[in-house]
């Protein structure tokens, strides 16, 4: 069997593997956009927009090695995939790792870089002038949002609304109780067990003020609104059904990450079916597995890395650069972690320094 590997995706998972695999395979990166974009930090770039450029990694500055095409795949074969451009790209082992879509700006709606920085300001102008922020949307980002905002912006009004009855359920209870003292400490209205009886008049991200009323029938006026839910998997190109059909939970994986019932065929990252919340850090973990599997077959050996999820949720919030809460693994269960370790581990510079590490031109593979 030859070396070619076709990677489709460029974001946490595609580009760790494409970087581990660059000296071991003849590596071919398939993404539209110009650069890995580390999205942990967009809302940070939000709200600071002469930090944004910080997110950005180009992938022919740490991928000199490998080939980069800059196409979307529109359908993928045991053999390839074919382009939206009509190109073929063959390939020896195939892994997908398209990721998921996410509303803007938790994730860019642009591929070119130069784009991204021109939306991300336009909306920061926007939200500069508004003094009222409504955030429709307690989960992760939702509250990651309203953490850079009033980091920014302490006398904003930023209220934030949910129909869940309490915030990252699942989670320990110290945690979550940890997350309401933060919140209200800085002043962040949190309405949960609600939503709205309708959408606000205005577009998401553009200031005008606005009334609207909750499910409770309170009434809510601000200047400026954010969505902060709806990610879709990224998989509409194995619609065709030419290689495997894509559940509502993504696409059905081994313990080795194999596509089933493919030996060459990987996947990794948010567009899997795994037991799992959709997360840069699994992703970057599946992309170590397989990795090692395919290095294995290059060499004429058996893959024999495998993958299991996590008995338990694990996540790193952070509100701002020092503040947040955070549950983290141990050999013996989880352990909810202190705001000054969420900042060390991820608020402080959202893993700007880790990238710079891991996509630098000379980096050793990981």
């Amino acid at each position: 069997m030859g070396r070619r590997v076709v990677i489709v995706g460029g974001g946490y998972g595609g580009s760790a593997l494409a970087k581990a695999l660059v000296a071991e395979a003849d590596v071919t990166l398939i993404d539209p956009r110009e650069a890995f974009i580390n999205t942990a930090g967009s809302l940070r770039a939000l709200t600071q927009p002469d930090w944004a450029r910080n997110m950005f990694f180009p992938y022919p500055d740490w991928l000199p090695q490998g080939t980069v095409i800059r196409d979307r795949a529109v359908s993928v074969d045991p053999g390839g995939v074919t382009l939206a451009s009509g190109r073929r790209v063959e390939a020896d082992y195939l892994v997908l790792a398209t990721g998921s879509s996410y509303t803007y700006p938790a994730k860019p709606n642009a591929d070119n870089t130069d784009a991204v920085l021109d939306d991300l300001r336009l909306t920061h102008k926007e939200l500069a002038d508004a003094n009222r922020v409504l955030i429709l949307g307690a989960g992760p980002v939702g509250l990651e949002l309203a953490g850079e905002v009033k980091e920014v912006w302490p006398e904003k009004h930023v209220t934030v609304i949910d129909p869940a009855g309490e915030l990252l359920p699942g989670f320990r209870a110290e945690l979550r109780e940890d997350l309401h003292r933060q919140l209200d400490d800085l002043g962040i209205r949190v309405r949960l067990d609600t939503g709205l009886k309708s959408p606000p008049s205005t577009p998401p991200g553009r200031a005008g003020t606005f009334t609207v009323t909750t499910a409770g029938g309170e009434d809510i006026t601000a200047d400026i609104w954010f969505r902060a839910y709806g990610g879709q998997i990224n998989g509409d190109y194995l619609d065709d059904g030419r290689l495997t059909s894509l559940t509502q939970k993504g696409v059905c994986v081994n313990e080795n990450l194999n596509v089933v019932g493919y030996h060459h065929v990987y996947a990794l990252g948010d567009i899997t079916d795994l037991g799992e919340a959709k997360m840069a850090g699994y992703a970057m973990q599946h992309a170590e597995v397989i990795a090692k599997n395919i290095v294995a077959q290059l060499n004429g050996e058996e893959p024999s890395a495998t993958y299991r999820p996590a008995p338990d949720p694990m996540i790193l919030l952070p509100l701002g650069p020092s503040g947040g809460v955070g549950q983290l693994p141990t050999p013996d269960g989880p352990i909810v972690v202190p705001a000054a370790t969420v900042s060390e581990y991820k608020g402080a510079d959202l893993f700007t320094a880790h990238f710079a590490r891991i996509f630098s031109a000379d980096a050793e593979p990981q």
